[in-house]
């Protein structure tokens, strides 16, 4: 069997912790009661399994376990967050405030209410991809009903400044939504402290499964009305129905609690890969960092290369390396990253860039292979373009 590609596309996904399969298996055959089935041993087993993972969520962000409710994925959790206020709320104001450079999972959903007569202001991101904070707290109305601002950008990996947006919101008096899929046991997280509303989180970005994911809603000083947006059984308090997935429940709380356990430990080891390879390949010419230099996720770095095109150079590696051009979620896309043109970008410079996301199975020696194979491919298509 020929050696599998070196993988550094954890921004798509992760691999799932061993540990975290461990605990997931005997919920699908040994403990795979219902739930909400309350009258007998295989439900409470499949209950007290989930609240389990509810508590070692909550308190991963500091909230009440009764403040999550499971969903099928951050992608559903920015939808019931972005429609349930916007139908919750419509008549105290029809307008939403969001960011350019928002994953397409919030700026979709904004897109779908602009039909239905709200108005959304995109806010633009500054050349390191941060927000104006001033440009912000003008763009707040009085109908403003809610301001949706990621943690992590998933494709440039910084980290907007969410306890200041969230002095701002709650001095306005406007509810306050991020999307931390990217963020969720990478960095320290706190709903309180942060003054955030509503968060929207994931179990795959964190070495756990595929398909379960979760949003936080504030109870209390304000608490949040939601609208639901599945309607069937009335699980999840009515506001998102649907039959538990136990196993991928396990797994998510799993997946958390051994993340919050390496988080220091893995920053630390992460940032130095990370600094290993941005070193490497700022030293070729014509390579540009993407974002902000230091307010960034530890295993993030986002290059634009001059003169080369990111999907030649991605073909050129294909079979040595796992990476992305932009996000995995429009990959199929041939226009360029909206996350690049909202920093100004070309679209040639756009169409350059090259996205790795180091993880917690990424291995120094695997830095120094990769660093190396893609300055050699580099000045080999540029030898390449140059001879033609």
């Amino acid at each position: 069997m020929s050696q599998r590609p070196i993988y550094l596309d954890c921004h798509a996904t992760t691999p799932m912790d061993k540990r975290v399969l461990e605990a997931m298996l005997p919920y699908f055959t040994e403990h795979f009661g219902n739930p909400s089935s309350i009258n007998h041993l295989y439900g409470w087993e499949a209950e007290a399994a989930v609240k389990k993972a509810r508590e070692t969520i909550a308190n991963a962000i500091n909230c009440s376990p009764e403040e999550i409710i499971f969903t099928s994925g951050a992608t559903e959790a920015n939808n019931l967050a972005i429609k349930g206020v916007a139908e919750a709320y419509f008549s105290q104001g029809q307008h939403i405030i969001t960011v350019e450079s928002e994953h397409r999972a919030v700026l979709d959903p904004c897109k779908y209410l602009e039909i239905l007569g709200f108005e959304i202001t995109y806010l633009p991101v500054q050349k390191d991809g941060l927000i104006d904070l001033e440009l912000l707290e003008k763009s707040i109305r009085n109908e403003t009903i809610l301001v949706s601002v990621m943690t992590a950008n998933n494709e440039i990996g910084v980290l907007q400044p969410l306890q200041a947006i969230g002095e701002i919101c709650q001095k306005k008096d406007v509810l306050f939504h991020s999307d931390a899929a990217q963020a969720i046991g990478k960095i320290p997280l706190d709903v309180k402290e942060m003054n955030i509303n509503l968060l929207s989180l994931t179990a795959h970005k964190v070495y756990g499964p595929k398909g379960i994911g979760a949003l936080y809603i504030r109870r209390r000083d304000p608490r949040v009305n939601i609208a639901p947006q599945l309607h069937g059984g009335g699980q999840e308090k009515e506001i998102r129905s649907g039959t538990l997935y136990t196993p991928q429940i396990v797994g998510f709380g799993k997946a958390i609690e051994l993340s919050l356990e390496e988080l220091e430990t893995e920053n630390k080891r992460q940032t130095e890969l990370r600094d290993r390879l941005q070193k490497q390949l700022l030293s070729l010419e014509g390579v540009h960092l993407n974002g902000h230099p230091t307010q960034r996720l530890a295993g993030n770095i986002n290059v634009s290369i001059e003169g080369v095109d990111g999907a030649a150079l991605l073909l050129a590696l294909q079979g040595n390396v796992a990476l992305s051009s932009g996000s995995a979620c429009t990959s199929t896309t041939t226009k360029p990253s909206h996350v690049l043109k909202a920093l100004g970008h070309s679209d040639k410079l756009a169409y350059s860039s090259l996205r790795f996301g180091l993880g917690r199975f990424t291995t120094c020696q695997e830095i120094d292979i990769i660093s190396k194979l893609i300055i050699d491919t580099v000045k080999s298509l540029r030898q390449t373009i140059i001879n033609h």
